[in-house]
């Protein structure tokens, strides 16, 4: 159970595989944790460690993660960012490719905002995103599901300040994807992958609105999680769509 301690922040994260490293950051919400990634569609701890060094971590406070650290109340978003950026300066990686599931596609967006040049390549798996016929989803969803019990493990934390930190992480950034906006994503070069779903907390319109603006975007099957055979035609994608740019990468390290 690896740790990594960067101030008062400890990060949990987990290795498998070497390679070219590939980033991962779980889904379901600000709950995310390596153990939930069994329950995705897919373990990329298990799909993509034959061929790449792939690297997890808990989310920061997440219940039944092992990370912990402050509440960043005015740095929701640059507070993940910050512990994503950390563990691959203390493991000694440079260049990386990331995916993301869920919560992960607005961190993934301001890890291209924050460290572009680092990122080589992004595949956001069913992400996140505002839609207005549900504008209040990810808060009513944390407040409910995830601050309760935080701050019983946390008594320094009170349930305003749990809805203040959502309020600055959500509901004040009602568009889009929360961490960047249109411009931006039509201007970003980094090739990117977008497996869309299409419930209110993973719209459709709002991960195709980013493949449509984004240059170098894909996308994969849609949908593809209906059985194992979408999903192994969605995996051949990632697969083929990381394997096209890792390579890439190495090359111009080795002139």
């Amino acid at each position: 159970m690896p740790i990594y301690e960067n101030g008062p922040v400890k990060i949990h994260y987990e290795e498998a595989g070497s390679g070219f490293p590939l980033l991962v950051i779980p889904g379901g919400g600000l709950n995310a944790t390596i153990a939930g990634l069994a329950n995705h569609a897919f373990n990329p701890l298990e799909e993509f460690s034959d061929t790449y060094r792939v690297i997890a971590l808990d989310l920061r406070n997440a219940n039944d993660g092992q990370t912990e650290g402050p509440l960043e109340i005015d740095r929701t978003w640059d507070g993940f960012t910050d512990d994503q950026l950390g563990l691959m300066d203390h493991l000694g990686i440079d260049q990386f490719m990331v995916m993301g599931f869920c919560i992960a596609g607005p961190m993934i967006w301001n890890l291209l905002k924050r460290a572009g040049d680092r990122v080589v390549a992004a595949t956001l798996v069913h992400p996140s995103g505002y839609i207005s016929s549900h504008p209040d989803i990810y808060y009513n969803n944390n407040i409910s599901g995830w601050a309760p019990e935080f701050i019983k493990r946390r008594p320094e934390v009170t349930m305003e300040m749990a809805s203040e930190f959502l309020n600055n992480m959500y509901t004040k950034r009602a568009d889009f994807v929360f961490t960047v906006d249109r411009d931006f994503v039509r201007n970003c070069q980094t090739p990117v992958l977008v497996l869309p779903d299409d419930i209110p907390a993973h719209p459709y319109a709002t991960a195709m609105e980013t493949a449509l603006l984004a240059p170098n975007a894909q996308v994969s099957i849609y949908p593809w999680k209906e059985n194992d055979r979408k999903i192994a035609l969605a995996l051949r994608h990632v697969h083929g769509f990381m394997a096209t740019n890792a390579p890439m990468v190495l090359a111009k390290a080795a002139e």
